[in-house]
């Protein structure tokens, strides 16, 4: 899986692309994390990206030629099972759902606004106009690395352990958890407070600790 970023803050990805489960992955060749920075497809000498809207108005825009430059740049066209997507505010919200649909293609090109937006020409070579939740973010570079990150996990090998995915039970529109703890088995805190683990979980019964999980498992509501 190939993921291409167009940005104007390429550094933001920096420590996302060297640490845990995401540089391991790129070790392995399991995905391929592409960042390209949208002043070098400019051709002013001060690589402006930017520009006053149409109209009047606050704030700037991206302009549409160093996006389409980039675009023609990174020649995705003649790959199967890619998509381009847009990432701001008005976009559909991103799920489960579209996690596991993006994990079936080959290649995703993700396009991070900033300032007050991109020049709406540059819809016309976008498929999916994508936000990660109702609120306004400076850019999208933070929700780019989120979407890479859950359609990752989905992918063969990118998890050493299949049941990091396998044991949250799904149902259909939730995905559900139990409490999980780890040592100690008892915790005291600097006020003399004692936190201990369910007495079920240290007893080896494994009968009665499936038992406890399914009666305390914890719902959240998904669109999957």
């Amino acid at each position: 899986m190939v993921f291409d970023i167009i940005t104007i803050f390429p550094r933001l990805f920096d420590s996302f692309l060297r640490e845990s489960l995401i540089k391991k992955a790129q070790d392995k060749k399991i995905i391929d994390i592409r960042i390209h920075d949208l002043r070098k497809y400019t051709t002013d000498r001060h690589k402006q990206v930017d520009d006053r809207p149409f109209g009047g108005g606050a704030g700037m825009v991206i302009k549409i030629d160093p996006v389409y430059k980039a675009l023609e740049g990174i020649k995705y066209k003649d790959v199967p099972r890619k998509k381009v997507v847009l990432l701001t505010p008005t976009g559909r919200q991103f799920n489960q759902k579209m996690a596991a649909r993006y994990a079936k293609l080959n290649r995703i090109i993700f396009l991070c606004g900033r300032y007050e937006g991109i020049d709406a020409r540059v819809e016309r070579f976008v498929d999916e106009k994508v936000s990660i939740g109702p609120y306004i973010l400076s850019g999208g570079e933070i929700p780019a690395m989120a979407i890479i990150e859950a359609v990752s996990r989905l992918l063969p090998g990118f998890l050493g352990n299949r049941e990091s995915i396998e044991s949250n039970i799904k149902y259909k529109d939730k995905i559900s958890e139990y409490p999980v703890y780890t040592r100690p088995d008892v915790f005291i805190t600097k006020d003399g407070k004692k936190l201990r683990v369910p007495p079920v979980l240290l007893s080896g019964n494994h009968k009665q600790i499936e038992e406890w999980r399914r009666k305390h498992l914890r719902q959240v509501l998904l669109d999957v």
